[in-house]
């Protein structure tokens, strides 16, 4: 069925929510401005990068049915009006020197902005594109990532020019209009949509729908906490090592402290650009064999790492963890509508996006844990490597339903094709 929608531009938009949205990360930009200025301590401050993300995975979670039921452009907006109301919050919580009112602001009610904003383009996307599924959510989930980027310079710049209020404000502002603009254009393909040049029995094959479940139904199988398995340990080992990857890289490569901040830097590309690359490759690999992958290259260099001093090396290592860690995100929403369907993809992704939330808990505690019990980062990142086998197995043993679900589906469709006989 034709459109008058552009499905390119409808990527587009998703990725206007999601570069808007992913400024999050550059968080850590106002933290020392924050404990400067107003005398807050750093875990004061640091708690409201927490709770952001505490109430992404939960509203991710809990409005999954919504986004499923009102559709991508009225949640669309909705994420743009608890988003951009959060940060505006947060300059007046400033201004007004209160903490608690910046926890609720840019924590509490931007949080959940980011939870809806989140969803809601990628489960719009695997609709647009069944034939290159991976590939559309990663275009998307790859803003999520560059986003702080991108922001970071602008805000250390609004910051020593103006105010830290005047930068959440403006923020405020200016993502106001990119996530307004973005999910107005926003829609679901019309049924029976199929795209241009798109060969039917491709599509049919790239789509790999064998199954229409609800979230509720999903959640029923063993197959959705297998994903939620592989995703939880893949974004607790990568978020810990983001965590600490300056002060490691100083400790067993000998970098300086301006080459290791350099090197965040282009780990920041690394992660971008790994959830485009991989979610892309994925297309073609098939998800199973590239979560597969993830964690057999993580494995190998998680026990490599503390022994590679050679600066270029350790380096070149962190990248491809961090782009794994990136791909994981990106190719989890095409993996999800493989193996359940579109019926209530949003949804789905809501509830495995849970694992987020507690990895952004359990891996920095980790972490910091055992640093502080050996002052060494060796036993946490054999500790990863441990993790990574577990979740090596489950990618294993996931296989295994998605043949039995294939095969029940050949097996049905052999019926039907029998009785139209």
């Amino acid at each position: 069925m034709k459109t008058k929608k552009n499905r390119w531009l409808i990527a587009l938009a998703g990725v206007g929510i999601h570069i808007s949205i992913g400024s999050v990360y550059a968080w850590s930009v106002f933290t020392s401005p924050l404990q400067a200025e107003l005398g807050w301590s750093l875990s004061n401050v640091s708690f409201t990068f927490s709770l952001a993300i505490l109430f992404l995975g939960l509203s991710a979670a809990f409005m999954g049915h919504f986004v499923e039921a009102k559709g991508p452009r009225i949640s669309g907006l909705v994420s743009t009006g608890f988003f951009a109301s959060g940060l505006a919050i947060a300059g007046f919580a400033v201004q007004l020197e209160s903490l608690w009112l910046l926890y609720l602001g840019y924590g509490v009610l931007g949080g959940i902005g980011l939870g809806i904003g989140y969803i809601t383009p990628v489960s719009t996307l695997v609709k647009w594109f069944p034939d290159r599924r991976g590939m559309a959510t990663g275009l998307a989930i790859m803003g999520f990532g560059f986003a702080a980027m991108l922001a970071s310079p602008a805000m250390e710049f609004m910051i020593e020019t103006f105010s830290i209020a005047m930068t959440f404000y403006v923020l405020a502002g200016v993502y106001f209009v990119i996530m307004l603009l973005s999910s107005l254009y926003l829609e679901k393909p019309p049924e029976g949509y199929h795209p241009e040049g798109v060969d039917l029995e491709e599509e049919k094959t790239a789509k790999q729908d064998v199954v229409q479940l609800t979230a509720n139904e999903a959640i029923k199988t063993r197959r959705f906490y297998f994903l939620w398995i592989m995703l939880f340990i893949n974004v607790t080992c990568g978020i810990a090592i983001l965590a600490v990857a300056s002060p490691m890289a100083q400790e067993i490569a000998g970098l300086s402290a301006g080459a290791a901040a350099l090197m965040v830097g282009i780990m920041g590309v690394f992660n971008g650009g790994g959830r485009l690359a991989w979610a892309t490759v994925s297309d073609y690999m098939g998800r199973p064999n590239v979560y597969t992958t993830f964690f057999v290259i993580q494995i190998a260099l998680f026990l490599i790492l503390p022994s590679v001093t050679q600066a270029l090396l350790f380096q070149a290592m962190l990248f491809i963890i961090v782009s794994c860690y990136g791909g994981g995100f990106a190719s989890i929403p095409a993996y999800i509508g493989d193996i359940f369907g579109t019926k209530q993809l949003g949804a789905i992704h809501g509830y495995i996006l849970t694992a987020w939330a507690a990895a952004g808990l359990v891996g920095p505690f980790i972490s910091s844990t055992v640093y502080e019990a050996t002052q060494s980062y060796t036993l946490t990142l054999y500790i990863f490597a441990g993790m990574f086998v577990v979740a090596l197995l489950v990618s294993l043993l996931i296989r295994v339903d998605i043949k039995k679900i294939n095969r029940e589906a050949k097996n049905e469709g052999n019926s039907e094709l029998a009785m139209e006989n």
